[in-house]
This record gives C-alpha cells, structure tokens and sequence, in this order.
C-alpha cells in the first residue's frame, strides 16, 4: 500500500499565514461554522450535490483532525486575518476514494470557501499557501485534486496554482475531473 510522506511527522496542525488569513487547526467549536458552510447549496452543489447533515459535518470535522494526527497532513480551518471569521477550509487528504485511476497514496487537494467570502480570490490565495506546505513537507512530488468538470471556479484556482488536467474519472457515479501537480523544481 502506497502512503504520502511527509519529511517529519506532525503534532498539531501548522498554522499558515497568508495576506488575508489564518489556517489553522479545526477545533470543537467550527462544528457550527462548518455546518452553515457544508448546509449551503451555493457551496455543495458542485461538491456533494447536497447539503451535509449535521453527522456528515461532524465526521468530516473529525476526519480533518485525524488526517494530521494519522498522515501528518490534513486540512486547515481558514480564518480571516482582521476579524477572525470562519472562511471555509482547504488542505490535502488521502480518502481511499473508490474511483479509477486510483489517487491511493496521493495526496488529494481540496478547498471550499464561505459563499459570502467568493470571488475574492481566498481559495488561490490558500491554496497556494497549502502547496508551499506541501512543497517543503511531501516527499512525493504530485498531489491531485477532482472536482466537477462544471466547476468552472474551482479548475481555474487549480489551474492557477499549478494543475493540469489528467482526465475525466467517474466517481460515485458521476463524471470526474482529475487534475494533478507536480512540485516545480528549485
């Protein structure tokens, strides 16, 4: 079984600033601002296809703690920098995803951004932030990432920090765009 590695293991999740924000650990108390996030059809129409229940929030909430204390990797809360509001949420994942080809081992990006902070440019901002992360962190040099092939946002943040496209996968029934990285030398 292939597994990312990072050069050291992890404690805590890193805290990264960039212009604009905080990411930052999960804690207990984003479970509502998560909710509010996953609960939005604007945000998961593309993703899920629908809202998350408050359970699916929760055990996605427990799923980003655990990815830092089991992989050494995971996903940031994102925070704004001036008034400390939740954003959304943006890191990397390896969630043994039934779809082919496999991304087994891969370390998979993904990012969703509050509807209110979109169109602003936070998920490039972040997402770059995180791939510096990775870059210094990942011993492997390609993460990937999927998303509808009508989400026209989030392939062009992909595209702007660096992916290209693979193909098209089906996943849960439902075709697939998978884009990947690979670290730029120097």
């Amino acid at each position: 079984m292939s597994r990312t590695r990072t050069q050291a293991p992890f404690g805590p999740t890193p805290e990264l600033l960039t212009l604009r924000t905080v990411m930052r650990g999960h804690r207990a108390g984003d479970f509502d601002a998560m909710l509010r996030l996953w609960s939005d059809e604007r945000v998961v129409r593309h993703i899920l296809g629908r809202p998350s229940t408050p359970s699916e929030t929760w055990t996605r909430l427990l799923r980003y703690v655990g990815h830092w204390q089991v992989l050494g990797f995971g996903y940031w809360a994102i925070e704004d920098r001036a008034t400390g509001a939740f954003l959304g949420e943006v890191g990397f994942a390896d969630y043994k995803r039934d779809i082919q080809p496999s991304l087994d081992g891969l370390p998979e990006a993904g990012w969703v951004i509050a509807p209110d902070a979109q169109g602003k440019g936070l998920a490039t901002e972040v997402l770059a932030a995180a791939l510096a992360w990775a870059d210094a962190n990942f011993v492997d040099a390609k993460t990937t990432c999927i998303m509808s092939p009508q989400h026209a946002a989030s392939i062009r943040v992909a595209t702007k920090n660096g992916f290209a496209e693979r193909g098209l996968a089906t996943f849960m029934n439902e075709p697939t765009l998978v884009m990947e990285r690979i670290r730029p030398l120097g």
